[in-house]
């Protein structure tokens, strides 16, 4: 008869054996298998052409909501992103991406299949499902789309787009776009407004639509530049500047730059205000 000691051990050794097991079952499950939404390194679009105008807009409808891909929170690359309680009211501008062949078919965070040629987009903290107006702020065109995802988590984008939703935007060939997200709600009327066959998608022909990197915003001008003197000792070109903005009866000096001519060019410039140490900017899109 073994000792209670030995027994303990045995007992140890089982739950180490066990748990490894398990890790490695995850990990064969997480490799690239037929079901992985990794199969591919680079996303791309559809081999095949694909009439995007037989494809209708998403028709927005009373739905409960998804019993996976509303947790109250949930972290991503070390950051943490909160689900909002009720979509009502939610407009926002920024940058749009598009997604299509790499996740094709694979699960998306609602537990619906990703349908690269449907009419969905994914979003951080939008209530899944919901349905959005989606505005390419460059050339007037619309789309209404089923929110069933998470994502993009990248940095200065607020939504991710079907593939065929970049086409009818007019946006695949840049890879991204000025947008203005708005959320439909159930009984609400809408529609979608289509752009005529040559409307330019270049920021640097339409100048009326700016595209800003801010990074604070103050009542006292002396904070904002102080800040503006600060930003513009730590980088060697596109220089801050300090406007003013009214917002209910409240003047505020904003520290800005811009307006910048790409999302490129707004994306390398985060990344060396990250590195200056400055990293608590934002896209605004006026």
């Amino acid at each position: 008869m073994s000792s209670p000691t030995t027994r303990l051990k045995i007992s140890k050794l089982l739950h180490i054996i066990s748990f490894m097991m398990i890790a490695w079952g995850l990990i064969s499950c997480g490799g690239k298998s037929s079901s992985s939404r990794y199969d591919m390194e680079f996303d791309s679009a559809p081999s095949q052409h694909v009439d995007v105008s037989q494809i209708p807009n998403a028709v927005p409808k009373q739905t409960k909501r998804s019993k996976s891909g509303n947790p109250k929170s949930y972290v991503v690359f070390g950051k943490r992103y909160h689900v909002m309680s009720s979509s009502q009211g939610y407009k926002e501008r920024g940058i749009a991406s598009w997604y299509g062949k790499k996740f094709h078919g694979k699960r998306t965070s609602s537990g619906e299949p990703y349908d690269m040629h449907g009419m969905t987009a994914a979003h951080k903290t939008l209530p899944l499902p919901t349905y959005v107006k989606v505005k390419n702020l460059k050339n007037g065109r619309e789309v209404i789309l089923k929110v069933n995802d998470r994502g993009p988590f990248h940095d200065n984008r607020i939504i991710d787009l079907s593939h065929t939703a970049a086409v009818k935007l007019g946006i695949k060939g840049t890879g991204t776009g000025l947008v203005e997200v708005e959320a439909i709600n159930p009984g609400q009327s809408y529609q979608a407004v289509a752009a005529p066959p040559k409307a330019t998608t270049s920021i640097e022909n339409n100048p009326s639509v700016g595209l800003y990197l801010q990074l604070g915003a103050f009542i006292s001008s002396q904070n904002a530049y102080q800040l503006k003197n600060r930003v513009n000792s730590s980088l060697t070109s596109n220089q801050a500047n300090v406007s003013t903005t009214l917002k209910n009866g409240q003047q505020y000096y904003r520290v800005r730059l811009g307006p910048l001519n790409s999302t490129e060019h707004a994306d390398s410039l985060a990344l060396q205000l990250t590195e200056k140490g400055f990293e608590k900017h934002r896209i605004v899109i006026e």
